[in-house]
């Protein structure tokens, strides 16, 4: 502490600010720290951020969130991306003592001469640091007022209460016993850190042919991009793209008996034609992925790629380095196991013996690929690989690319999780996956958003190629709908792994979360204008909670939701609220059936207060699903049919007096 007003318990910090919170450009959030002093004279609080080059912006009050907490907070926000600081100020409040007891001694007839005398010279020496062109004659008329003793004294008082004067030094504010905490560090990033939608899809699929066996290129697989990006999407993230080996290569549904033109597994990388920075010659060339990620960008659309440090057993680092591998006590290359998993076409990397030569080589192979246009990686497991490594490469991208984004797919415990973010990475997969029940869904979505929010963004993922759960294997078409509603609006960030919109469910077996001829595997062309024409597909659906969530601020930021009490266990409610930036406030609700099978009716009470709204309001609302407009209040009458549209998706328009 460096002055006579305690600071203390300030937020966002990370690691007792070791690593930097985080925000990407125009978030809005709040910083929050615990101030006061002895005695009974008042103190006040405001933040000052720092941008890159060190230069201080104005003083953002803070406000007390709750009485008698001496807990104080700002909603704060970064115009550019860059390493900011931020610091929490305090100070005794000589205006507001004054005004506290003014109040009280003036109405009651006491030191009336003294108290307006003190708070004459108070704002005297106010005036002194105000403009003459920002409000000073607003000061020193005040100071007049106090003094002319012509006037009543509670009109006298008046004068020194008065809001023009408030305005006046709010801005410009009489700060005694200045305390100032440590500088904390604030890593602003770009917008798609944050807020994304992201589609998956194989290319070797896209124009593939079953007879005969005949790969999808980047060339055909472009062909895709235009519905991708009709359908609001602007990420594409490819599993790996380069060369499969043959050693132990998998075939359909994961067998050990593949067929000559079985194309294998893209994560068993590497083989004669090359390794991480090489390409499958199947899909093409080099020159056919640049030609693949121009006509992305034309559409809008940025493209990810797969970062899988893993091998083939004829991957060329095999043979060149044989110390990035782990030699078992009979003389075999150790492959990948997860018990009972096997994944004998894959060798882990060894991270112990020559990590020196391995950060060069990932390096090297990360900035080949952002050479030929990539700007983020999706990261294949991060979690069993050094977090050392991690923090050290991705800070060395940093230092000269820091638009490169990293999403973790860390599906693993809690505390690695959170590592991985504080170290680095952009975006987190998450637990979302198999949070189906309403307590764990809003347990969770508070967890992220209150807890970790401030270095660890979630993308909501609805299904992988890994993932299938039950509740889409056995939910029907409805399953599809509120998994989508509710990641679509959950998180800023979202994803769909492509088939997801052709209610694609069949596991390959009972209990399994394995898709059924699961494209690892295999080529799985699919009929996308057909599913179309005939009504089978999710596309339009999918578009819809694109546009909404482009439309809404609200939908955009992760760390300001509410969930609202319904009293029915199958159904949730939440709303999500942002500035807008022409002014005023956007807000959404949400109310989701989470039984697909089965219509719910419930009482939904709304908490106002935190929508904004004075008590015993009413306002209209109108549904992005169906387009009907309601007109609610504090409670509503709720009945959702999952066979016609399982979710609202409420936009608040105009508020009526109460």
């Amino acid at each position: 502490m460096n002055g006579r007003i305690p600071i203390s318990e300030v937020h966002p910090q990370v690691d007792c600010a070791a690593r930097p919170a985080k925000a990407v450009v125009d978030e809005v959030f709040e910083v929050r720290a615990t101030v006061f002093r002895e005695g009974h004279d008042a103190v006040s609080a405001n933040v000052v951020l720092r941008d890159p080059r060190g230069k201080a912006g104005p003083l953002i009050p803070m406000h007390l969130l709750a009485p008698g907490t001496d807990r104080w907070g700002a909603q704060v926000s970064a115009a550019r991306p860059g390493r900011w600081t931020f610091t929490v100020e305090g100070w005794s409040d000589p205006v507001a003592s004054w005004r506290h007891d003014a109040g009280i001694k003036v109405n009651n007839g006491i030191d009336t001469e003294l108290m307006l005398e003190e708070g004459a010279r108070l704002f005297a020496r106010a005036a002194e640091a105000v403009p003459a062109d920002a409000g000073q004659d607003i000061v020193l008329d005040a100071v007049t007022a106090l003094r002319d003793r012509s006037r009543p004294a509670l009109v006298r008082l008046a004068a020194g209460m008065s809001p023009e004067l408030s305005t006046v030094l709010a801005t410009y504010p009489v700060r005694d016993l200045l305390t100032t905490s440590k500088r904390y560090p604030l890593l602003v990033e770009r917008r798609g850190a944050l807020f994304a939608s992201w589609y998956e899809f194989f290319p070797r699929s896209e124009g593939a042919t079953l007879d005969p066996p005949r790969s999808g290129t980047f060339r055909t697989a472009a062909e895709r991009l235009p519905a991708i990006a009709a359908m609001g999407f602007d990420v594409v993230y490819l599993p790996p793209i380069h060369p499969v080996g043959r050693a132990y290569r998998k075939g359909p549904n994961n067998t050990l008996t593949p067929g000559p033109d079985d194309p294998g597994s893209p994560w068993a990388i590497g083989s004669e034609d090359g390794g991480h920075d090489a390409v499958n010659p199947d899909l093409g060339t080099l020159a056919d992925f640049d030609a693949f990620v121009g006509r992305a960008r034309e559409l809008g659309l940025e493209v990810a790629l797969d970062l899988a440090l893993q091998c083939s057993p004829d991957h060329p680092w095999v043979k060149e380095h044989p110390e990035w591998f782990t030699t078992r006590a009979d003389g075999t290359v150790a492959y990948a196991e997860n018990p009972p998993k096997k994944y004998q076409d894959i060798y882990p990397i060894n991270f112990d013996n020559d990590p020196e030569g391995l950060f060069v080589e990932v390096l090297r192979v990360l900035r080949h690929w952002m050479d030929h246009g990539v700007r983020i990686f999706r990261v294949d497991n991060p979690h069993t690989k050094p977090v050392m490594f991690w923090e050290e490469l991705l800070g060395e991208i940093r230092k000269t690319d820091p638009d490169v984004l990293f999403l973790a797919e860390a599906f693993t415990r809690p505390a690695m999780m959170r590592e991985l973010a504080k170290v680095g990475f952009q975006q987190s997969y998450t637990y979302f996956t198999w949070r189906t029940g309403k307590v764990e869904l809003q347990e969770y979505a508070e967890e992220l958003a209150e807890e970790t929010g401030h270095f660890m963004r979630p993308n909501f993922f609805v299904n992988t190629p890994d993932i299938l759960h039950a509740f889409l294997q056995y939910g029907g078409p409805p399953a599809f709908r509120i998994r989508a509603a509710l990641a679509a609006t959950l998180s800023p960030a979202w994803g769909v792994y492509a088939g997801y919109e052709l209610f694609e469910h069949v596991a390959v077996r009972p209990g399994s979360e394995e898709y059924l001829d699961s494209e690892k595997y295999q080529f799985r062309p699919r009929d996308w204008a057909g599913a179309e024409a005939e009504g089978r597909s999710l596309a339009p659906y999918l578009t819809l909670l694109n546009r909404v969530r482009r439309d809404h601020p609200a939908l955009q930021q992760l760390r300001d939701i509410t969930f609202h009490p319904i009293d029915n266990d199958s159904m949730l409610a939440y709303s999500k609220s942002a500035p807008l930036p022409g002014g005023g406030l956007d807000v959404v609700i949400v109310v989701i059936n989470l039984d697909p099978h089965a219509a719910r009716e419930a009482t939904l009470t709304l908490d106002l207060t935190a929508l904004g709204m004075a008590a015993g309001g009413r306002f209209v609302v109108s549904d992005a699903f169906t387009g009907a407009s309601y007109v609610w209040s504090e409670s509503n009458y709720v009945r959702l049919d999952p066979f016609t549209e399982p979710a609202h998706l409420l936009t608040v328009h105009q508020i009526e007096a109460g």
